[in-house]
């Protein structure tokens, strides 16, 4: 069974998740955001696999290059948000100076795209592209567990008026593709607490289904 432990990051109290396998030796982190202190800390001596971005905003990969170099791990993200973690203009770090200095990180390793299967820790982990609060944005299915970024929160949704933000295509990423999941599937999001499909197909204001 998969160990999912959470840890909040940076200024924008961002969920930065570890993945761990069965034995706990191997992990994979999705999201590691600005200031990752606790984190770090607590992967010395696991061999983490991965590095998954749901998307590229600077709270969700402020951490990224400390993770990898501690951990020597290849880092994956979609390719349309390849370039944003070597442009500082891209990832918002510019924007939002009072929050960061401008970030800017090696390239990805590896690109996702909508279906790929990732083996990793003994699991595999789906690739779902769900556009909409940015156009590189995915979300990561692992058996009833889905990590979704900035796309689904617990009665919310992401924001889109961030460059390449577009409510349309929001929409049709929640109501076309996540709420076609099992309404048990837990849903991890990229800020605030977990929730499930059911709960948001009944109760999202801004999404839910009746």
């Amino acid at each position: 069974m998969i160990n999912i432990e959470k840890f909040v990051l940076g200024p924008l109290q961002t969920n930065a998740y570890l993945l761990t396998d069965e034995a706990g030796e191997r992990g994979v982190v999705i999201d590691p955001g600005i200031g990752p202190k606790k984190l770090l800390e607590r992967i010395k001596g696991l061999k983490i696999e991965a590095i998954l971005l749901t998307h590229a905003h600077l709270d969700h990969m402020g951490g990224v290059d400390e993770v990898r170099k501690a951990a020597g791990c290849p880092v994956y993200i979609h390719d349309l948000e390849a370039d944003w973690l070597t442009d500082p203009a891209k990832n918002g770090s510019l924007r939002w100076s009072d929050l960061t200095p401008p970030l800017v990180t090696d390239p990805a390793e590896y690109a996702l795209d909508e279906g790929q299967k990732l083996e990793l820790i003994g699991h595999v982990f789906t690739v779902m592209h769900t556009p909409g609060h940015s156009p590189g944005s995915v979300s990561f299915l692992l058996g009833n567990d889905l990590f979704s970024g900035d796309v689904l929160f617990r009665a919310s949704i992401g924001r889109t008026d961030l460059p390449g933000g577009r409510e349309r295509d929001l929409y049709d990423s929640i109501t076309g593709k996540l709420f076609k999941l099992p309404r048990e599937t837990v849903v991890y999001s990229g800020h605030g607490p977990k929730t499930t499909i059911g709960f948001e197909m009944d109760n999202n204001p801004y999404v839910g289904i009746r």
